[in-house]
């Protein structure tokens, strides 16, 4: 027997897919705010010297937007945290770079699909 399926409202939750950054050095940004309130969570963004900083603040500002527009959530604005914030691994773009004696390595350019969940406290 299967549990129950709970029904999740997808108005309160922002993705972004296939950004151009490493998905391990976005994740070290993510952690930061984890179960956040969401303007702690953007004044941790604004101070934080990363390229994936302004890319989570963009991207919980989406989230928020999707909340206020949404006929269906009546949540407090000022009540949300950053309930979930993950990074899963994107697709890998594969490029050559020369080397000597007429060789090439391989570079791997990675990119991430980011997720982030409001909820209220």
């Amino acid at each position: 027997m299967s549990k129950p399926k709970r029904k999740e409202h997808r108005a309160n939750r922002a993705v972004l897919r296939n950004v151009r950054i490493s998905p391990f050095k976005a994740r070290v940004v993510a952690d930061l705010i984890r179960n956040k309130p969401v303007y702690e969570a953007l004044s941790i963004l604004e101070f934080t010297p990363k390229k994936a900083s302004p890319i989570l603040a963009k991207l919980i500002n989406s989230a928020l937007s999707n909340v206020e527009t949404s006929q269906e959530l009546d949540w407090d604005i000022d009540g949300l945290v950053v309930a979930e914030a993950y990074v899963n691994e994107g697709p890998t773009m594969r490029r050559f770079m020369p080397r000597a004696q007429g060789r090439a390595t391989r570079i791997n350019k990675r990119t991430s699909h980011i997720t982030v969940v409001l909820k209220p406290e």
